[in-house]
């Protein structure tokens, strides 16, 4: 018998500690975590990003997801972003985003995003771009995230983040057991 695994999406712009937070999390779970598949995809990048890396991007962050999924034995998952930053960057970037991406977001749900705020101080990083738009890619994040009618919280603080999201998490396990 399968049991669905629960998904939770740590989400958001840029510089926001999603990668932290996501490996804290899921060592404070006892569970597993997705990393970001873009990140290294783009670190081997030679070229400017075209609109096949993007959706090279989606099909990896799915495929990673997918064995991670398989091999867990807990009752949820973090998965640190979700190619709903494929659609964000491509839209950003490229002017549009791959129509397998647009086909595919209604049909990966996750049962709860959490939106990291743009509260934490910028860090610098050869993979971050936009330093002053994060105010923007908020706003995005926000008009994508209730286009999917999803579950999500913004969570954010500068000492308390990891116990604000713990807080969050726990009160949605509560309720969703």
């Amino acid at each position: 018998m399968n049991k669905r695994i629960k998904k939770i999406a740590i989400v958001g712009p840029e510089s926001t500690g999603k990668s932290t937070i996501t490996q804290q999390l899921a060592r404070h779970y006892k569970t597993h975590w997705v990393a970001e598949y873009a990140r290294y995809y783009c670190a081997a990048l030679t070229a400017p990003c075209t609109l096949q890396d993007e959706i090279n991007m989606f099909h990896g962050q799915v495929a990673l997801e997918q064995s991670v999924v398989a091999m867990t034995e807990n009752s949820f998952i973090f998965c640190d972003t979700t190619f709903l930053t494929v659609k964000i960057w491509s839209d950003a970037t490229l002017g549009k985003t791959p129509q397998i991406v647009l086909n595919a977001l209604p049909k990966y749900d996750y049962d709860l995003y959490l939106l990291m705020d743009i509260d934490l101080p910028w860090q610098e990083d050869p993979l971050r771009n936009f330093p002053h738009l994060r105010e923007h890619f908020m706003n995005i994040w926000h008009q994508e995230l209730r286009l999917l009618q999803a579950n999500y919280t913004v969570v954010g603080g500068t000492v308390d983040r990891f116990e604000n999201a713990v807080k969050v998490i726990d009160a949605f396990l509560l309720e969703n057991p």
